[in-house]
């Protein structure tokens, strides 16, 4: 009975380990076999990392080489409250002062709190970013601080597990993402800041944080500057340190290419600090001013005040962060005289020394009376442009006829993108010829009833010094690697010749006129370079009307004028203490162009002891309300 029962017990014994191994073995074989791929993906995800290697984003410089914007890497200060214990209070303390934060702030981060993780689990949050763009040198401050922290006690008497923790916290508490950020840099503050325009990031696939241009060549040329991620995928151990023998991908990134502009900042910073003084003078609501070489469309200068420092855009408001000179659009006045009269002249229609009875300054046509700024009488086509006659401007246009009129000014460039690659740039109104009014035809000649930018305005001077030829406008001369080799050089590009170059002399000719005593700006005379230009005086369209006591000043002129090497244009809305254009724009353009001209070691064309070169530093004459000059 004995024996029977012991054997039932050992057969029961065998059983059971029976199906204990089978039970093992269909196990193994699910996890071997069925399940396979399912775990082998699940296990390579607890070990395996992925990093991205963000590209530095090129530089941009100037055509010398100055840097204008480049890029730092900075580090992201991460924290891990578990790692940390009950100590946030006294690790708050030591960091407070190099993150520049609020110690209580600090201290509620640095708390450990529950979230739900990817796979819905709910953990204790051991990833808290605690600042971002921290630059090397103070993150190296917060590896020394952490390292040397002090615990308040003599560790000697702490148990082992309170010193490993004491340990870790000292190692590990505080950590740098593994994934360097970068901070954009402009070394110039304001300087070009509307032609460089600013960055910001923003998360893209993956949730990467990516650096992103937000406006000007920034913006314009992101893809240039951006260039190509790289990442690394390893294998990692127990501790998350990387197992070299393991990685399974490295793709090194590739760096974003360098910018280099036609822009010289040492013609930036004369334009930007003239403007600032004219800014402060005559209190315009703003001012620009833009420096070319007309026979190659590069821009030397090109700025707009008020400005803002793209090193902290959101501190200015919006208003000061726009491109006045390529998105605002005016009625350029006087100035666009020297569209009508030159094609006019390159029609035959008429010729230097034709006159035009400018009826004293009230001429009538087509229901509407238009004024002159002084009751002229009869000029000569010469004479218009020296003084500026608005009714001489119209009967030139009326003897040239609305089509060729309008021809003319498409192909100067206006009501269309001058293609400068910048971002928001407006094209300009040109209505088409069915849509004038009786009176267009009188009025566009003086620069009425036409919106142009700046730009367009000096790209069509700039024709009158370039034999007529109208260039395309370059702000970008090459592109380099990292290391300074060309990539993509860029030339000087002709659209089309507009007029002749017989009938662009007589233009030149005539365009010299206006800087003598006799003409509308005397005050833009240099003394060893001789200077031919034209200024404009129109009033602003406010709500459809022209409002009254607000006006667009502005001149646009070239020196050395037989032999242009620049083109300057200064405009201001609104000034005060005059408004005419000669009047508060001409002196700038002199000073701004004699500092350009010593800059450059530009040879003078004018004899200083020739009679009458040096000329009177500001217009005479007494102010006339309403029209253009």
């Amino acid at each position: 009975m004995t024996k029977r029962l012991q054997f039932k017990r050992v057969l029961l014994l065998l059983a059971l380990l029976g199906l204990a191994f089978a039970g093992l073995g269909y196990r193994l074989v699910d996890l071997q076999v069925l399940r396979h791929v399912e775990l082998a993906a699940k296990a390579q995800l607890n070990t395996q990392r992925e990093f991205w290697r963000p590209p530095r984003r090129g530089s941009i410089l100037d055509a010398r080489g100055n840097l204008l914007a480049t890029s730092l890497f900075v580090k992201t200060v991460c924290a891990d409250p578990v790692l940390i214990g009950n100590r946030q209070a006294a690790v708050a303390h030591v960091l407070a002062p190099l993150l520049q934060q609020d110690e209580t702030d600090l201290y509620q981060r640095l708390l450990p709190r529950l979230i739900k993780n990817q796979k819905g689990e709910i953990v204790t949050n051991r990833y808290v970013v605690l600042q971002h763009k921290v630059a090397d040198e103070t993150w190296q401050k917060i590896q020394m601080v952490m390292t040397n922290f002090a615990s308040g006690v003599d560790e000697r008497k702490l148990s082992r597990a309170e010193r490993a923790s004491l340990r870790d916290l000292r190692s590990g508490a505080i950590f740098a993402d593994p994934v360097d950020d970068q901070l954009r840099v402009y070394p110039g503050g304001s300087l070009a800041a509307h032609v460089l325009g600013f960055t910001a990031t923003e998360t893209g696939t993956n949730r990467v944080v990516q650096t992103v241009g937000r406006d000007g060549v920034e913006r314009s040329w992101n893809s240039e500057l951006s260039g190509a991620a790289g990442w690394r995928v390893t294998q990692t151990d127990r501790q998350k340190r990387e197992l070299v023998a393991l990685r399974d991908e490295d793709v090194q990134a590739r760096d974003g290419l360098n910018v280099v502009l036609t822009l010289d900042a040492a013609i930036q910073h004369i334009v930007e600090t003239n403007l600032a003084d004219a800014l402060q003078k005559h209190t315009p609501v703003s001012i620009t001013g833009i420096v070319m070489r007309p026979r190659t469309g590069e821009i030397l200068a090109m700025a707009t005040l008020p400005n803002y420092n793209p090193n902290n855009p959101g501190a200015s408001p919006a208003d000061a962060r726009r491109d006045r000179v390529i998105s605002d659009l005016m009625e350029p006045g006087s100035t666009f005289k020297i569209v009508v009269v030159s094609g006019a002249l390159n029609e035959g229609a008429v010729r230097l020394t034709d006159t035009f009875d400018c009826e004293q300054g009230h001429f009538a046509y087509a229901g509407r009376v238009l004024h002159d700024h002084e009751p002229f009488g009869v000029l000569t086509t010469e004479n218009i442009i020296t003084k500026s006659s608005n009714i001489g401007a119209a009967k030139i246009g009326i003897r040239l006829g609305q089509d060729r009129l309008y021809d003319y000014a498409r192909d100067f460039g206006f009501g269309q993108p001058t293609c400068v690659r910048l971002p928001a740039e407006a094209p300009g109104i040109l209505h088409p010829v069915k849509d004038w009014t009786k009176v267009s035809i009188a009025q566009i000649p003086m620069g009425h009833g036409i919106a142009v930018t700046r730009l367009q305005m000096i790209l069509a001077m700039c024709a009158l010094a370039n034999d007529g030829w109208l260039m395309r406008p370059m702000l970008v001369s090459r592109l380099e690697d990292c290391n300074g080799n060309l990539v993509r050089q860029y030339s000087p590009e002709r659209v089309r010749q507009v007029v002749s170059e017989s009938t662009d002399k007589l233009m030149v000719e005539a365009l010299k006129t206006v800087v003598s005593p006799a003409g509308t700006a005397p005050g833009a005379a240099m003394k060893d370079y001789t200077v031919a230009g034209k200024t404009g005086t129109a009033q602003k369209v406010e709500n459809g009307t022209y409002a009254e006591h607000k006006f667009i000043s502005s001149f646009i002129g070239f020196f050395p004028a037989d032999d242009p090497q620049l083109c300057i244009s200064i405009v201001m809305d609104e000034p005060r203490e005059g408004y005419y254009g000669g009047q508060v724009c001409g002196p700038v353009f002199k000073e701004i162009a004699e500092r350009c001209a010593s800059y450059l070691d530009i040879p003078p064309d004018k004899n200083p002891e020739s009679p009458g070169s040096p000329a009177p530093l500001v217009a005479t004459g007494s102010a006339h309300t309403a029209s253009t000059q």
